[in-house]
């Protein structure tokens, strides 16, 4: 059985192309296409499982369109529309710090070099603006930028980094911002 740490999301399944079995897929790292992966692994019900490439090529950067071993008509390739779409780490091209993807990042955790603590596990990276964010599972948003890493340890899945000043207090008092409102939301509606 394949498990969730040991694959990394890719992608996501979109509509079918045409009616051979052909699916549109949304690509967030192309490391099937660095490594010649045969295989990529979708989320089915809350399994994973692995489907071997038959053929694909490239849309666009975000995009290709992925033909999968035994998927041969429109109607097999549609119930897969929406799926996930993960990769093994072992297969991946990330064997060092250089080639570390944001994605794989995925479930890594965050420490900071200056106080030596750990921050929590990345959860999500946010892309969709022109600063890339890492969001960990506590919330907290760091800048994924590659100049305040200091360490990245694929064996104990840690990335060490400098943050920028003063961004530790913020979160803090946000969050202790936070916790005084739902203080109040409780004591405005008492119990019965």
């Amino acid at each position: 059985m394949i498990k969730q740490d040991d694959v990394y999301k890719i992608g996501r399944i979109g509509k079918p192309h045409g009616i051979k079995g052909e699916l549109t897929m949304m690509v967030e790292d192309d490391v099937f296409d660095r490594v010649e992966g045969e295989y990529l692994i979708l989320l089915i019900d809350g399994i994973l499982v692995p489907f071997f490439i038959e053929d694909y090529r490239f849309r666009s950067e975000q995009s290709a369109l992925v033909k999968f071993c035994d998927i041969d008509t429109q109607e097999r390739a549609s119930e897969l529309t929406g799926c996930d779409v993960f990769f093994p780490r072992s297969l991946s091209d990330s064997d060092d710090t250089d080639t570390l993807t944001w994605q794989e990042a995925i479930g890594y955790q965050v420490a900071d070099d200056n106080s030596g603590k750990t921050l929590g596990t990345i959860s999500y990276i946010d892309t969709s603006t022109a600063n890339t964010l890492i969001e960990l599972d506590n919330g907290m948003l760091i800048p994924a930028a590659y100049e305040i890493i200091k360490d990245i340890n694929t064996d104990q899945r840690l990335i060490t980094m400098s943050l920028p000043e003063g961004l530790m207090e913020i979160w803090q008092q946000d969050n202790t911002n936070d916790d005084q409102r739902d203080d109040m939301d409780d004591n405005d509606n008492p119990k019965e």
